[in-house]
């Protein structure tokens, strides 16, 4: 079990965000403040089109604000170099979608390991860590089975692996269960409650279910192009 981190993991401040389209603008965030402690679960709701995930892409560093900073490990990721931002993100953050996204054409373990391989693991050592958070995940026995071949439950499952193998600081969650049906659901929001008491990692999830958002520790809501206290 990784140590136990502890202050700020995620930051933004005075983030926001603006599309343009020829001469046409659109602001989807602005002034955005937003502060994640260690080990916390925090739920961000909102209606559909208020920019949810592109919030989470902003704080993920898969995208680039318009306005503001957002830090990571207190880490400005505007201020470094593509390469570093993806190692850092590879390192410290998963991410977990309502469509798994999961290599079709590789096993269970392969996809679990590839975090590890990407960040200069030995193969043999990432597919030991792949099999021990598989395992954690209740997955030991699917390990050589390709995504074609497993349930959406399942899937989900691996995806929560890939994102956790790299012991993270933070888990970033879009819809996590936006694809499954109601017994699914059930069991993997029961899996993040047990995870979230066993890894060292904060967790950002972003829903439209309320069942999902009562699972967190604080929920937030995105309106007007900002976060909100429910």
């Amino acid at each position: 079990m990784p140590s136990k981190r502890s202050g700020t993991v995620l930051s933004c401040v005075g983030v926001g965000k603006i599309y343009r389209d020829g001469d046409r603008s659109v602001e989807v965030l602005k002034g955005v403040e937003l502060v994640l402690k260690a080990g916390e679960r925090l739920a961000i709701i909102g209606s559909s089109g208020a920019g949810k995930s592109t919030l989470l892409n902003l704080l993920g560093g898969l995208d680039t604000p318009s306005a503001g900073t957002v830090s990571l490990l207190d880490t400005d990721l505007g201020l470094l170099s593509e390469k570093r931002r993806c190692a850092l993100r590879n390192a410290e953050l998963g991410f977990v979608y309502q469509f798994h996204h999961l290599l079709p054409e590789f096993t269970a373990l392969e996809n679990v390991a590839m975090p590890g391989l990407i960040g200069g693991q030995e193969r043999r050592a990432a597919a030991e860590k792949a099999r021990t958070i598989l395992a954690q995940v209740g997955m030991s026995h699917r390990v050589e089975h390709k995504p074609g071949e497993l349930s959406g439950g399942e899937r989900q499952r691996v995806a929560i692996a890939r994102a956790l193998v790299m012991q993270p600081a933070c888990v970033m969650m879009d819809e996590p269960t936006g694809n499954l049906d109601g017994t699914s659901a059930g069991q993997v929001l029961a899996l993040i409650d047990e995870l979230s008491a066993e890894v060292s990692a904060s967790f950002i999830v972003v829903t439209h279910d309320n069942q999902v958002a009562a699972h967190m520790d604080r929920v937030l809501e995105l309106r007007a192009g900002g976060l909100y206290p429910c």
